[in-house]
Order: structure tokens, then C-alpha cells, then sequence
């Protein structure tokens, strides 16, 4: 069966762009080896939350960082209506981390892994650099 990833719900990409994201990040913790193993969660969770990852695309946004079709990605997982209420942030702020997931989801099921690698790592650093 083969996918058609320009055709997949944003949902369905987030859900996608979720655990990629998730992977990238924890590898990237432990490639660091700063994070003690009984807090990796924790500095995880600073990458991961959705507060974060609606300041990585709202900062890509500003700084036309992305392409018109990757916008077009961004708009569709922003409007998408999950169904679920989000607990520790707003919707909006909910909707623009969906969003992010859904571009990481696209690139990743499209196998655009050059533009997919660029992505990750600049979320990675734009987060680091907001701890400093």
C-alpha cells in the first residue's frame, strides 16, 4: 500500500511528527551526555511541550524560514481540530505545536530527510538558545 502524504490528514501527520520529533530530541540528549538519566525526561519535555514547539514555528513563521508549501503544511495542522482539550497551554498555543508536528510528520513520511535534518536541528538549537 502505498501512502499518500499530501493527502493525509493533519492529525495523522502531527501523529507522525510527534514521535520523530520526540526520537531526534532524545537522541540529541543523550549524544550530549549534559542531562543525568533520571532528569532526561524533564530537559525532554522542554523541547517537546507544546509551548515550545509553537515558538519554533511562530519564529519560523517571522523569519519566512519556511517554504510556501511547508506554510501551506503549517496552516492545515493549525486549523485541524483534534477534539481533545489541550491541560497546561492554550488551544492556540496547542493548535500552532500540532502545526509543527504536522511539518515534521510531512517531511519525515515524504522521506525528505535533508530538509527534515536541517528542521529538526534548527528547532533544537532555536530552543536552546531560548534557555540561555
Amino acid at each position: 500500500m502505498s501512502l499518500d502524504v499530501k493527502q493525509l490528514k493533519s492529525l495523522a501527520l502531527a501523529y507522525m511528527g510527534d514521535a520523530v520529533y520526540e526520537v531526534y530530541v532524545r537522541e540529541h540528549l543523550l549524544k550530549t551526555g549534559k542531562v543525568k538519566p533520571d532528569q532526561l525526561h524533564k530537559e525532554a519535555v522542554n523541547f517537546v511541550s507544546a509551548k515550545a514547539q509553537a515558538a519554533i514555528i511562530l519564529h519560523w513563521l517571522d523569519t519566512k524560514k519556511l517554504t510556501g508549501e511547508e506554510e501551506s503544511v503549517v496552516a492545515r495542522g493549525r486549523n485541524a481540530k483534534s477534539g481533545t482539550v489541550p491541560k497546561n497551554t492554550s488551544v492556540q498555543t496547542y493548535r500552532y505545536g500540532t502545526a509543527f508536528e504536522a511539518l515534521i510528520g510531512y517531511h519525515h513520511l515524504l522521506g525528505n530527510h535533508e530538509r527534515l535534518a536541517e528542521l529538526l536541528s534548527a528547532a533544537v538549537v532555536f530552543v536552546e538558545g531560548r534557555k540561555g
